[in-house]
């Protein structure tokens, strides 16, 4: 028997064989994890099986980092998403602005049922990023970035104003966590995936936050601030749960209210303090530019 070919043959096997693998070694391991524990011959069966794909998978990282480079490069329409960031950007805010407004009529339909303002609140604070992300969509369907420079200061500094609107439906969520104890309970393995989302999500947006910074569009930079509040509240959200879901009696409720409650409180401050800079620096761009037309048109009379 040939050591070395078996070797590689099982830590290279075929694409085909690892997509198979993939699908059943994790369904077999969210299922002992949920129903069979740890000790049971499956469970360790499954938890060996997961173990060989994350790592076959890895070796082939490299492999996939190099077919994803040269589809990038040789692909019109992967160039083409490369290049055009205000295609991105409107992509980005036509999926956003269905997922907002379907969620916010969500929570009001719960809300209204089951006659919650724990459920309207949540509705309220999605249905004002709905509302951003539609005037900003509207704009960038239009308008090339730095095309309408007014307008885009405009909006931006629109968006601060409601991100303080919207403020209000964020301490509404952060009393019902504090003072009602009101909580989520989930399966450990949801409140695993949410938080994979969640802490996801919140590094994308800063990430995109920063990156965005150089196309120098107040529009643009208004489309990731909403991503960054909105991930942040996702943060709070999932610390309540993971303190229900996780919680082992150790943690009193009065520690628990002090937590959620420094947690809420320094979001709130953040989006806040986002939401003034947003309007101070708006404000004052706007002035430079006023003045700067009002300067041009003087020269213009002038000759």
């Amino acid at each position: 028997m040939d050591l070395k070919k078996l070797g590689k043959t099982l830590l290279f096997p075929p694409i085909a064989i690892m997509v198979i693998l993939l699908p059943i070694a994790t369904a077999l391991l969210v299922y002992s994890m949920a129903f069979l524990g740890t000790a049971s011959v499956p469970a360790v069966i499954s938890y060996v099986l997961s173990a060989y794909t994350l790592t076959v998978w890895c070796f082939k990282i490299p492999d996939l980092v190099r077919f994803f480079k040269v589809f990038r490069d040789e692909n019109k329409y992967a160039r083409l998403w490369q290049a055009d960031a205000r295609l991105r950007i409107n992509v980005s805010l036509y999926g956003t602005l269905i997922f907002n407004t379907a969620y916010a009529l969500l929570q009001l339909g719960m809300g209204l049922w089951h006659h919650s303002f724990w459920f309207c609140s949540l509705a309220g604070y999605y249905l004002s990023l709905a509302v951003m992300r539609f005037f900003l969509v509207r704009h960038t369907r239009r308008h090339q970035p730095g095309e309408k420079m007014l307008d885009e200061l405009k909006k931006y500094r629109a968006c601060g104003i409601v991100f303080l609107l919207m403020n209000l439906a964020l301490a509404l969520m952060i009393f019902f966590m504090v003072y009602w104890n009101r909580t989520f309970h989930h399966h450990e393995i949801t409140t695993i995936a949410l938080a994979a989302y969640t802490f996801t999500a919140l590094t994308t947006a800063i990430i995109n936050t920063i990156k965005y910074r150089k196309y120098h569009s107040p529009v643009y930079s208004a489309s990731k601030a909403i991503s960054l509040a909105s991930a942040c509240v996702s943060v709070l959200t999932l610390e309540s749960t993971m303190l229900t879901t996780f919680g082992d009696g150790t943690m009193s409720l009065t520690g628990r209210r002090v937590l959620l409650g420094l947690s809420g409180g320094a979001i709130s401050a953040f989006i806040v303090a986002m939401a003034l800079y947003m309007i101070l620096q708006s404000n004052k761009r706007i002035k430079l530019l006023k003045i700067g037309k009002r300067e041009q048109n003087g020269k213009q009379r002038n000759l």
